[in-house]
């Protein structure tokens, strides 16, 4: 049975994620994609799982689009990849580093991944890729805070996603639906 998805009205942070922010953590990687997952929340997404692993690797968030009868229950699915990066990096904000070979173990992930959760396994996938700008504050902080807390269940075109948390400034600079197909 598949794990009970998270609305905004419960906590879209894992309690692990909740405690590295209160502590000060200094993983990026983490704080990016509780920004993407907030993000998505407001946006009436289901928060499905949060840095699922198995053998082949990684998937930083599995979001779903809820069911207008049954909100609690998925109609289709997006595997978000989440890069954090911070200014004058080498990647093109991390877009660069969705390769070919990168693509091909998210695919094999997800394949696991729905193996793991039938219930899911015959809906619609596309796989999302999600770039977050980020840089250290002068003083540390762990507040979440956002602007644009537009609701709707359809990723809009202008982002506007900002969070200061952990030390940090977060933006989201692009969120990008399907974002590749697999050859």
């Amino acid at each position: 049975m598949p794990s009970k998805p998270k609305r905004r009205s419960e906590s879209a942070i894992p309690a692990t994620h909740a405690q590295a922010l209160d502590a000060g953590t200094s993983d990026i990687g983490a704080l990016g994609e509780a920004l993407v997952a907030q993000w998505l929340c407001d946006r009436g997404w289901l928060v499905l799982q949060q840095r699922w692993h198995c053998r082949w690797g990684e998937l930083d968030l599995v979001a779903g689009q809820p069911s207008p009868q049954h909100p609690t229950q998925p109609i289709a699915l997006a595997f978000v990849e989440v890069k954090t990066r911070s200014r004058g990096n080498w990647d093109c904000d991390g877009a660069l580093a969705i390769t070919a070979r990168k693509r091909s173990k998210l695919w094999k992930t997800a394949q696991l991944f729905l193996i793991d959760h039938p219930d899911w396994a015959e809906l619609p996938c596309q796989f999302d890729v999600a770039l977050v700008c980020c840089r250290q504050m002068s003083t540390r902080g762990a507040t979440l805070t956002q602007s644009n807390s537009q609701s709707n269940t359809t990723m809009p075109d202008s982002i506007q996603a900002r969070a200061a948390m952990a030390g940090y400034y977060l933006t989201l600079q692009d969120y990008i639906p399907a974002a590749f197909m697999l050859d």
